[in-house]
């Protein structure tokens, strides 16, 4: 029973161990649709998808990140109190998560075979075997057939954590649609958004109308 009980704690599911984020690399599906027009100094103003984020301290981390990613690409925050050339919507979220079950071959027999030994001319037919033997020679003995390889079940959580992002002109123009999505091992946003923002801006504005994989590396955004 000790050595089951070992050999379930160290077959951790390998779909867990690729789903951790933080650990290992992260992975997010982008689609973007954009007419951006090309970086010239225009300024920007980020808002909050949800306005009960607005002010917040949370919403402002991320904000800042965002950007810190627009001016390297060459537009300017608005400073001076007046109207943005544009405005940049910002929405995350992660949802409650999904029960998830694998099951993977076991290496021990988790059940007894059928029936005692029977009695042969020199003694008790032993061990667990199948039936009643009859009258005959020697010790019978081994495992059970028909249970061998029981197997184990492992159970987890994924969550689905989301990033929007929308840029739109003074006028209401609309010029740049983004979403990022990714699933994960943690419902931390602290962890989650850093890395969904890196993957929004990768390769940023992106060949509108694609939806593409995106793979950071755990030094990336951690």
């Amino acid at each position: 029973m000790k050595i089951k009980k070992s050999l379930l704690a160290f077959a951790a599911p390998a779909a867990l161990i690729a789903l951790s984020g933080c650990a290992s690399q992260f992975t997010a599906h982008v689609a973007r649709f954009q007419q951006l027009p090309v970086p010239q100094g225009q300024t920007f103003a980020i808002v909050p998808v949800n306005q009960n984020d607005r002010g917040g301290l949370e919403f402002a981390t991320y904000a800042n990140d965002v950007a810190a990613h627009l001016v390297k690409v060459g537009y300017r925050p608005v400073t001076d109190g007046t109207p943005a050339d544009m405005v940049v919507q910002l929405g995350y979220g992660v949802d409650r998560g999904q029960q998830q079950v694998t099951t993977t071959p076991g290496g021990f027999n988790c059940g007894w075979g059928g029936g005692w030994g029977g009695w042969g001319r020199r003694g008790f037919r032993g061990g667990w075997g199948g039936g009643f033997g009859g009258w005959g020679g020697g010790w019978r003995y081994g495992w059970g057939d028909p249970y061998w390889g029981c197997p184990d079940v492992e159970s987890y959580t994924v969550y689905s954590s989301h990033l929007t992002m929308t840029i739109t002109r003074a006028d209401g123009t609309r010029l740049f649609e983004g979403r990022a999505r990714a699933h994960s091992a943690t419902d931390n946003l602290t962890k989650l958004v850093p890395n969904l923002i890196e993957s929004m801006f990768t390769g940023f504005p992106g060949n509108s109308g694609q939806d593409i994989k995106i793979t950071i590396a755990p030094d990336k955004k951690s």
